[in-house]
């Protein structure tokens, strides 16, 4: 982790070294770490600290053995080394302006602290409003009411993007901590405490998908406490896998890969065959981010084993319903693509990518982002840029900054061939598409 809240800037003198930014530009971290360490002070041990990378990571990178290429590490060196976020293809960082008093981002005291994150969500307007129509004695109706009103959060949520439904899920999630405090105990208690963690994983969510991390982490954590409560083990394996997936995005593959077995290890007793596949294919994507191949595809035979398992007799929690043979076969498919084994890759995802079948924008963005860089991967540039101007209708009508970091990701991809027509027309109609905020970081 970096070594304080606000570590110390790098010398204007760094900074403006042509050769500095040259580096920084072509995102050659080799350079640009033994830079920091002759011209700054700052050793290995040091920058893997401040960065959030392990000591051996910084070393193969030095010693041109690894680069880094993913987005978040790419912020997490530019905050950790305090590089402009302009010098890396970046938008301005918040430390780069003088943050608002509001936005100070303080450790929580108390669960009910945890329920607010700072500036999340209009505090009192939420409350007085709740208090209005709050029940004086909840029932199994009021939690089936709530239950109702989340599954059409979800909805949302893959047809826009949690950024605006944010407010009134935690808002929500407050009007479920406030019944909580009537009912001492009991079957309607037990169902408030379900509630709570299906709100509370999505408000967790949310934050993952605006890839503010460790606010999604806080919500995670409080879920599995609530899940905890009531012994839901299946509950509590859906959790951290979404921790595992997070884990995946943040480049921390040993991490994701230690959460997805605790969730197998939590479901295994009372998980559904549909749980044991999903499970199985997060853990194939820890396995594919660590570069292990046997691993990943043993864990992918697992998921497609669990998945044949399945049967209408199954009780299956709805929260898991949206994997079926459909998203079994494109998660299939990305696995491969992590491993870079393309040639596999390219079909799976082909061949289950039907955008018109479904209302998850976020989900069709994703699908063809990947596919498209999986024919960039096989050397089919005009279909790659085809396929992933496709991606951007979905992209263009929700709100997620996952989304946008995998358009970057897949332009920066294209730096090679920016002449050659096909990808000048994506640049083109990206442009018209994402904020300026957004391609004026990663295109020319």
């Amino acid at each position: 982790m970096p070594e304080s809240p606000h570590p110390p800037e790098l010398p204007v003198r760094l900074l403006t070294d042509p050769e500095m930014i040259e580096a920084c530009r072509l995102r050659d971290f080799a350079r640009v770490f033994r830079m920091v360490k002759k011209h700054a002070g700052i050793y290995p041990s040091m920058i893997a600290r401040r960065c959030d990378l392990t000591p051996s990571r910084v070393g193969e990178v030095m010693s041109d053995r690894r680069r880094l290429l993913h987005m978040d590490v790419v912020e997490r060196i530019s905050d950790g080394l305090r590089i402009p976020g302009h010098m890396l293809g970046l938008s301005s960082r918040a430390w780069e302006s003088p943050p608002a008093p509001y936005a100070t981002d303080r450790e929580p005291s108390s669960r009910r602290t945890e329920l607010a994150p700072v500036g999340s969500v209009p505090t009192h307007d939420v409350e007085d409003t709740l208090a209005s129509v709050a029940c004086a004695s909840p029932s199994t109706l009021t939690a089936q009411a709530l239950r109702s009103s989340i599954e059409d959060y979800w909805r949302r949520d893959d047809e826009h993007g949690g950024e605006a439904l944010r407010p009134a899920v935690v808002g929500q999630l407050r009007y479920v901590e406030s019944l909580l405090t009537q009912c001492r105990g009991g079957g309607v208690r037990r169902e408030l405490l379900g509630v709570a963690a299906e709100l509370s994983r999505l408000t967790g969510w949310t934050y993952f998908d605006a890839r503010q991390f460790s606010q999604a982490r806080l919500y995670f954590g409080q879920a599995l406490g609530f899940a905890k409560d009531v012994d839901d083990r299946q509950f509590m394996a859906n959790v951290l896998a979404c921790m595992s997936l997070q884990a995946t995005y943040q480049d921390r593959p040993t991490d994701a890969l230690a959460l997805a077995a605790a969730a197998q290890d939590h479901a295994r007793a009372s998980g559904t065959p549909r749980v044991l596949s999903m499970l199985s294919m997060r853990e194939a994507f820890a396995h594919a981010t660590l570069g292990s191949r046997s691993g990943a595809h043993a864990a992918i035979g697992e998921a497609h084993r669990q998945f044949e398992r399945i049967s209408e007799s199954d009780s299956d929690p709805s929260w898991v319903m949206y994997f079926d043979e459909h998203k079994l076969t494109v998660d299939t498919g990305i696995a491969h693509a992590q491993l870079g084994e393309a040639g596999v890759a390219e079909p799976l995802m082909a061949q289950a990518l039907h955008p018109e079948r479904s209302t998850n924008q976020r989900g069709r963005a994703f699908h063809a982002i990947w596919l498209a860089r999986t024919q960039l991967q096989r050397g089919k540039l005009e279909q790659a840029c085809h396929t992933a101007v496709n991606a951007l209708t979905p992209a263009s009508v929700v709100t997620s900054e996952r989304v946008t970091g995998h358009l970057r990701e897949f332009s920066l991809q294209l730096t090679p061939y920016r002449a050659e027509p096909a990808a000048v027309a994506f640049d083109s109609q990206l442009r018209q598409v994402v904020p300026s905020g957004v391609s004026g970081s990663t295109l020319p």
